[in-house]
């Protein structure tokens, strides 16, 4: 019989295994074609492009299919990999954090910093406005002070940065 779903349901371990493992093998599949059209042979000044990917994907796609077939193997149909609640609290780490990254392109590094400073810190810490400001502000500030001026390692800036001539 099969289970309803609730909170202390999940996926199982097995259909997670499995899924990654065709997850993998699409990759290297993709991988491999996109190497032969770069060229996985040998030219006079050594090897063409695609010849390294090429390889390390064959390597990724029989690792694939190891896991795959023990996947269906050894792994219990019935055993869970994780509550869909912990999976929520996953997701919940993730997304802001795509979104993070998503921004850093048009809005430099500080910004979505504290934006993802503070939303972490409010949302999931519950901390004071004032605590969430005074973090949110001041972690971005000493990561610019370190890699900027210490280290002079140039981070991405956005529009903000540049209006206060940075």
């Amino acid at each position: 019989m099969k289970k309803a779903f609730n909170a202390e349901s999940g996926p199982s371990h097995r259909s997670v295994e499995i899924g990654v493992a065709l997850f993998t093998a699409a990759f290297a599949i993709l991988v491999i074609f996109g190497s032969v059209k770069a060229g996985i042979n040998w030219d006079t000044d050594g090897p063409r492009a695609g010849f390294f990917p090429f390889y390390i994907a064959l390597f990724i796609l029989l690792a694939s299919v190891v896991n795959l077939f023990s996947a269906i193997m050894d792994i219990p149909r019935d055993k869970l990999f994780s509550q869909w609640k912990e999976l929520g609290r996953v997701v919940a780490v993730i997304v802001p954090t795509t979104v993070f990254v998503a921004l850093i392109p048009s809005l430099g590094m500080y910004v979505p910093a504290a934006m993802l400073i503070a939303l972490f810190m409010k949302w999931l810490g519950k901390y004071s406005w004032l605590t969430v400001a005074g973090v949110s502000i001041g972690v971005p500030i000493g990561i610019f002070l370190m890699f900027e001026k210490w280290f002079i390692v140039p981070l991405p800036k956005g529009p903000v940065e540049t209006m206060l001539g940075f």
